[in-house]
């Protein structure tokens, strides 16, 4: 099958001119400081970095220029649980590049249970019926992996623009390799990802691109990451790692 390499955005530019006060949140998360410009060269491109940085921060604020709900969902959600999103977007500039995707989707781990809720509350105030065939059914009768993965096979579709925070959080090992046939897939098929992880399973993605925001945004090769290193030390030899742990 063909792999389109047209994207639909090429990347983000933070104007800190403007900011006017950078001692304060999400301002003044180190990484944010240090954030200029980012490149996208590839369909599918990761954030990684440890817990705080501002990974989900940033995967936030490109969602919102994208006029998708800050809790998640596609372009047609408008429901808000509770404002909580930053303002880094007032500060993001979104490099476009005319192409328009034919959905664009926004799926955050934690919250969505509210997108789930979202859709039965269409279905049964508003007898949106058709929904549960666009969403494989009733998402609150599986577990919270199922129910993840059956919205990424039935509502995600070709060439579309999917903004992904943290998904492994809601699927085991072998889940998350489920979710990687279905990313290759659609990205066989002209879709682009940018997605934030701790998952040495999503980040061995071949075809991707890796920033690593405690490094500066760096763009690095998947075995020189962190994440790698660490899983590999720890798997190679667990007795060890934990008589290290628990007793230096």
């Amino acid at each position: 099958m063909t792999i389109f390499s047209d994207l639909f955005i090429e990347g983000i530019r933070y104007d800190k001119q403007n900011v006017k006060n950078d001692n304060v949140y999400p301002f003044n998360i180190p990484a944010i400081k240090k954030l200029d410009e980012l490149k996208f060269s590839k369909n599918v491109t990761f954030l990684i970095g440890e817990n705080g940085v501002g990974k989900s921060t940033i995967i936030e604020a490109i969602a919102v220029l994208l006029k998708l709900n800050p809790e998640g969902g596609s372009q047609n959600f408008t429901f808000k649980t509770k404002d909580t999103h930053s303002k880094l977007s007032d500060y993001i500039t979104l490099y476009q590049t005319g192409n328009l995707p034919s959905i664009k989707f926004f799926l955050r781990a934690e919250s969505f249970y509210n997108v789930a809720s979202e859709i039965q509350r269409l279905v049964e105030e508003n007898s949106f019926a058709n929904l549960y065939n666009s969403y494989g059914g009733n998402l609150h009768e599986c577990s919270h992996g199922e129910s993840f993965l059956k919205l990424v096979k039935n509502r995600f579709e070709p060439k579309g623009l999917y903004i992904l925070d943290e998904p492994e959080a809601a699927l085991s090992p072998t889940r998350q390799m489920s979710l990687l046939i279905l990313i290759d897939n659609l990205v066989k098929q002209g879709s682009q990802f940018i997605i934030s992880t701790h998952s040495p399973i999503l980040l061995s993605y071949k075809n991707a691109e890796i920033f690593d925001l405690n490094d500066n945004f760096k763009k690095v090769n998947f075995k020189d990451t962190e994440i790698y290193k660490t899983y590999k030390l720890f798997l190679d030899d667990p007795d060890y790692m934990q008589n290290k742990l628990f007793n230096d």
